[in-house]
């Protein structure tokens, strides 16, 4: 059986236990390579560099291809467009898969398979409604449902770093526990609401957008994303995380 190996630019957070824009405080972006590798999926008439749509555009342009023209090289055999692809949409798609499943690990895994995918379903792909950004998180909020009902994810407790003696520390004490207690509030959440609100509050989706990576038409978003809020203002309050906690946060 033939394969095919690609190794991948891949971006991830390694401490994003806050959930949220203000918990993530300053981002610490690590950069590495994965590889992933492909079984009995080598495109036999794989795009050649001279007749590569990549090939032929400066790095600026190549930033600008859209992703349906980047698709279509992707589905030719081109690495380099694949890669393109990756670089743009990972960082949104490890943030979501890592929401869902607080675990770097299984986020990560995520990620691979979901990109797999995209590699393997790019000659049948065709544009349509949400485009490959719809069709990525659609893939990545499945994979993710998947992994939530066949494993439990076991977080393991970090050692506490040693104490601040500056003025600001107590403010800063405040601001991880109300983090932590947003974070443990969106875990404790059923994966549907979670969902919801991962798309819609964390990734800044529309209604639209998240009803179709969630396949709801728009009234069962509204009452899917309205069901959510409700339930998890109930977890802040039993936490005794208040709004204006939140807000000190920003």
């Amino acid at each position: 059986m033939s394969a095919r190996s690609v190794n991948l630019p891949f971006t991830r957070e390694p401490a994003l236990k806050g959930l949220g824009h203000a918990a993530f405080g300053s981002r610490h972006w690590c950069e590495r390579r994965v590889s992933l590798t492909f079984y009995g999926d080598v495109r036999s008439e794989a795009v050649s560099a001279e007749d590569s749509l990549i090939a032929a555009a400066d790095p600026i342009h190549r930033e600008a291809l859209d992703d349906a023209a980047l698709m279509r090289e992707v589905a030719r055999g081109s690495v380099e467009a694949f890669t393109l692809l990756v670089d743009r949409h990972s960082p949104a798609l490890y943030r979501v898969a890592m929401r869902m499943l607080s675990d770097a690990a299984e986020a990560e895994d995520v990620l691979q398979d979901c990109f797999a995918r995209l590699w393997q379903n790019a000659p049948r792909w065709t544009p349509s409604g949400a485009g490959l950004v719809g069709w990525l998180h659609r893939v990545t909020m499945n994979l993710c449902f998947d992994r939530k009902r066949r494993f439990r994810v076991v977080t393991v407790e970090t050692m506490p770093d040693p104490a601040d003696e500056t003025p600001l520390a107590d403010r800063r004490i405040e601001a991880d526990q109300a983090s932590q207690a947003v974070a443990d509030a969106l875990g404790d959440l059923p994966e549907r609401y979670r969902a919801a609100l991962v798309l819609c509050y964390y990734e800044g989706f529309s209604n639209a957008l998240a009803a179709e990576v969630l396949d709801l038409n728009i009234k069962a978003m509204e009452s899917l994303l309205f069901r959510a809020r409700r339930q998890m203002r109930t977890l802040l309050e039993a936490r005794d995380v208040s709004c204006a906690d939140l807000e000190a946060q920003a």
